[in-house]
């Protein structure tokens, strides 16, 4: 299919609104001449912190429209039970995730996860009851999400948390 100059500026236009959000630290990716964006993972800078960090690499999980995320999970770090308001398409890049989902995830008990290897995909439901995180190993997962997405705790932790991309 042949598109018109015109259709391929919009879709180029779209895309770098879409997919030109901040990579980490103040940083922003920015498309080629054509559109493309590239990233290595060289260029994905984490925090100093220690526990569970979150990386933008494309959009905004606050905003309307797609966006790409990354999770990265130290040894021994796993999130507490919840659920997004907004589904969410979930990669392992690095490690073993370990997931818990349903009835076994409204009581936080790394015992009842079981493991996704590199590669793995999971598909979190809007409202579908969740925790993972890491156990032996450092984690890395991407999540791609439509926003503006929430994350509501379950349990003690209860209460909506302020719309984000993370856990």
């Amino acid at each position: 299919m042949k598109l018109s100059s015109s259709v391929k500026w919009a879709c180029r236009t779209v895309g770098a609104v879409l997919l030109a959000g901040p990579l980490a630290s103040g940083q922003s990716v920015r498309p080629d001449a054509q559109g493309f964006i590239h990233v290595t993972p060289e260029e994905v800078t984490w925090g100093a912190g220690s526990g569970m960090q979150s990386v933008v690499i494309a959009g905004d999980p606050t905003k309307p429209g797609i966006y790409v995320i990354r999770n990265k999970f130290p040894p021994g770090q796993m999130s507490r039970p919840h659920f997004h308001n907004q589904a969410r398409y979930v990669t392992v890049i690095k490690g073993t995730w370990w997931t818990a989902t349903g009835t076994d995830a409204d009581v936080f008990n790394p015992d009842k996860t079981v493991p996704l290897k590199p590669g793995s995909f999971m598909m979190h439901p809007a409202g579908a009851h969740h925790y993972d995180g890491a156990k032996d190993e450092e984690v890395i997962v991407q999540i791609i999400g439509m926003g503006p997405v929430t994350t509501t705790q379950l349990g003690s932790a209860g209460g909506l948390r302020s719309p984000s991309g993370s856990r």
